[in-house]
This record gives structure tokens, C-alpha cells and sequence, in this order.
């Protein structure tokens, strides 16, 4: 793993998902298989694959400290295109330093993490006035989570974290993208530790090689993520739990709605 410090020019940026993304760092340590963020090499100038270097915005603090002035308040997606409790985070703390300064500001957040990290810093998310903390699941089945994701931290840690934050009254969700097999095993494991549940889909080709080598190529298909999708929300909202699928099937998109 190839670790530079660097010097950025602008720390939040705007963001399709909400008004304002913060990555404290560029590239990922935890080198998933599916990434969709793969693609910022094309930006970055880097040679290295993705998952093979992690770039440190050591003065991310104080541009977050000078922007947040400048800037209308908003809510600050903490994550977009790397994990921000990725391995470089236990040294260099930056994911830390910035929620210290959103929490004194009070702008509301929202953190999304592969990593228990982030329990270290349970003492600032509980100075927040409007904060979740999300985590990424693709599936339950450690085998799965082994071909894809062999740098993140194991499932079982992942929900153990969801289920502390909850407990201490933080609003967590459970973000299970991009739908992988084994899926099904979250529904019993996730009620009672997370306020909601987002699910979406493979977007980008970035694993095919995965799929290919470990005859998988049926959860590729459309009627797969459609079918895994349906069951998800069915089994999650009768369990009192609310649930988004982020993508249409191609029934949806042809305007024939399930009644």
C-alpha cells in the first residue's frame, strides 16, 4: 500500500446524493472488488490499481474549518469515494478532526463506513444535533464478503458496530450494495440496530473477472437484484423497518408497477 501526504485545494464538494461530500482521503485501503470509485484514477493521475494507495488530505481540517464559514449549511456525506475509517485513519485521525469541527458548527451528517472505527469517535456523533452513521453491506455470507471485499472488515464486526451505535441513540442504516448472494442472512441479523435500510444494485463492471472465475455470473442478471431486492424490502418492512431501493427494475422503468 502506497501512502502519500498531500496538500488539497478544496475539501467539500457537491454531491448527488447530498448537498456536500467529504472524502479526507483519496483511494481506499480496503480495495473492493466492485468499486465504484475506481474511476477516479482517470482524475488522480495514479498508476497503481485501485485498493493499492491512499492519499492523505493532511489539511482537510483546516479547509473544512475555513469552507464551513463560506458556505450555506448543509448536510456533509462523509464518505462518496473512500471509506473514511479506512486503515490510515487510526494515524492520521482527519475523519475524527472534521466531525469535531461539524459537531461544534452543529451541521447535520451523515457517515457511511465498512469500519468499527468509527466507534472510536462515538463521543463526537453523540455532540451532534441531527447525525446517522450508515453501514455498507453487500452480504451476510463471509465467503461472499471474502471474494469481493477482502480488505474491508468482516460482516460480523460491521453489524456488531451498528448494533453499539444504535444502542447508545445514534441513528444508524444499513446500506446493502451492491447486492451480492447471501444477501438474505441480513434479514434476521439487522432488526432492532439500524433506522433504516438502503439496497441498490451493481452498477459498474469493475468485478466481472470475480464473477467470471467463481461461476456467479447469475448474480449479474437483472431478474437476480430484482428478486433479492423484493425479498429484502418485504422481509425488512415487516419488520417494522423502513426500506429504499435506490433502482427501477426494467418492469418499473416500463411504467408496470407491482399493485
Amino acid at each position: 500500500m502506497i501512502v502519500r501526504e498531500i496538500f488539497s485545494k478544496a475539501v467539500l464538494s457537491k454531491s448527488q446524493i447530498y448537498d456536500y461530500a467529504l472524502n479526507p482521503y483519496v483511494g481506499c485501503s480496503h480495495s473492493c472488488r466492485y468499486c465504484y470509485a475506481a474511476f477516479m484514477r482517470r482524475f488522480t493521475g495514479h498508476k497503481e490499481k485501485w485498493g493499492e494507495f491512499v492519499d492523505v488530505k493532511i489539511n482537510a481540517p483546516e479547509l473544512l474549518a475555513r469552507e464551513i464559514k463560506k458556505k450555506r449549511m448543509s448536510r456533509v456525506w462523509i464518505s462518496g469515494v473512500c471509506d473514511p475509517y479506512q486503515a490510515a485513519e487510526k494515524k492520521y485521525k482527519l475523519t475524527r478532526k472534521c466531525l469535531e469541527i461539524l459537531a461544534e458548527n452543529q451541521w447535520p451528517v451523515t457517515v457511511q463506513t465498512k469500519s468499527p472505527l468509527v466507534l472510536r469517535d462515538i463521543d463526537i456523533l453523540e455532540r451532534f444535533n441531527d447525525i446517522e452513521v450508515g453501514f455498507s453491506l453487500a452480504t451476510a455470507d463471509e465467503k461472499i464478503r471474502k471474494l469481493f471485499e477482502a480488505g474491508a472488515p468482516p460482516i460480523r464486526e460491521r453489524i456488531h458496530a451498528l448494533d453499539l451505535l444504535h444502542a447508545r441513540g445514534i441513528r444508524t442504516f444499513a446500506m446493502i450494495a451492491p447486492l451480492l448472494p447471501g444477501t438474505d442472512g441480513l434479514l434476521a441479523e439487522l432488526p432492532g440496530k439500524v433506522d433504516h435500510v438502503l439496497i441498490d444494485r451493481l452498477n459498474y463492471f469493475y468485478a466481472n473477472r470475480i464473477y467470471s472465475e467463481n461461476n456467479l455470473e447469475w448474480a449479474k442478471e437483472n431478474s437476480f437484484f430484482v428478486q433479492q431486492a423484493e425479498e429484502l424490502k418485504e422481509g425488512f418492512e415487516r419488520k417494522g423497518i423502513p426500506v429504499r431501493v435506490l433502482f427501477e427494475s426494467a418492469r418499473e422503468s416500463r411504467g408496470v408497477r407491482r399493485g
